[in-house]
């Protein structure tokens, strides 16, 4: 019987073997934890696919490390079809790589060339610290969502779906701003480590729809004052965050989050403290 791993095995095989090969030099980050420090390892990829994507590639140097009894490279991946940004990792200096609008696991190998050297290494920020090889604790990203990324209503029966009239092009840009993945490319690419574009789109999302205006301006102070608190930097408009997206969320978002985070700390009135169950 065929299992599981040998059949994983024998796809990237095929990979491997169906399309002229290529090799290529790895130079990948390594560190074994957050406590120690890392250092970039030099590895050797031979009878590469243009066929295969970057993490394929780094399955089969996986595989090679293993069948030699050493420590796998540690990355993160889930869907591999760039929707869920598990994939985040910095490629020659670019996050997720040299193709713009493109996450890792859909960067595919014929980008680069034989004999070419690719320098794999982590997204670097202080509020994404590193935990082992090319994974980054991203979890300030789910903090700022705790803070304001909902909408609180009272539900029952789904209501019908033409009896709140939206404008076409607040439903465009709210779609927009939702296809924001939260894989962080943004905060590796800027100088400041800023994770402006992130808040701005989770904000622009919301903020655009009729059903994200009673905590608007709420949503903007918690959202924006939680950011500061995880420690990422502040936005000097240097645009690298938008050019590094893989989803090409634009920088008139964060222009709109600072209209609306200005706006509510002017007169936004502060929380109601529940006394009494009231």
């Amino acid at each position: 019987m065929t299992t599981e791993k040998q059949t994983f095995d024998n796809k990237l095989h095929s990979r491997q073997t169906t399309s002229g090969g290529f090799g290529l030099k790895l130079k990948v980050w390594r560190q074994r934890n957050s406590k120690q420090k890392g250092n970039f390892v030099e590895y050797n990829v031979d009878d590469v696919s243009p066929d295969m994507s970057f993490l394929e590639m780094l399955d089969v140097l996986n595989q090679r490390l293993i069948r030699k009894g050493e420590d796998p490279v540690a990355f993160e991946h889930d869907c591999r079809e760039g929707i869920c940004g598990s994939c985040s990792m910095v490629i020659n200096g670019s996050a997720h790589g040299p193709q713009k609008a493109t996450t890792t696991c859909q960067l595919h190998m014929r980008k680069f060339r034989d004999g070419e050297t690719i320098v794999v290494e982590p997204f670097r920020a202080k509020a994404f610290p590193i935990l082992k090889d090319l994974v980054v604790d991203r979890s300030a990203f789910d903090r700022i969502i705790q803070r304001g990324g909902y909408i609180s209503v009272n539900t029952g029966n789904a209501p019908e779906a033409n009896t709140t009239r939206i404008p076409k092009t607040a439903a465009d840009l709210a779609m927009d701003a939702a296809q924001c993945i939260g894989c962080g490319a943004c905060v590796a690419a800027c100088p400041n480590s800023a994770a402006n574009l992130f808040v701005s789109a989770k904000l622009t999302h919301l903020g655009m729809l009729p059903q994200g205006q009673p905590e608007r301006a709420q949503r903007a102070l918690d959202m924006v004052k939680q950011a500061q608190a995880e420690g990422f930097g502040g936005c000097t408009n240097v645009g690298a965050c938008a050019s590094a997206c893989p989803k090409e969320i634009p920088l008139e978002n964060i222009a709109r989050m600072n209209r609306d985070f200005l706006k509510a700390s002017l007169f936004a009135r502060p929380k109601r403290q529940e006394v009494g169950g009231v």
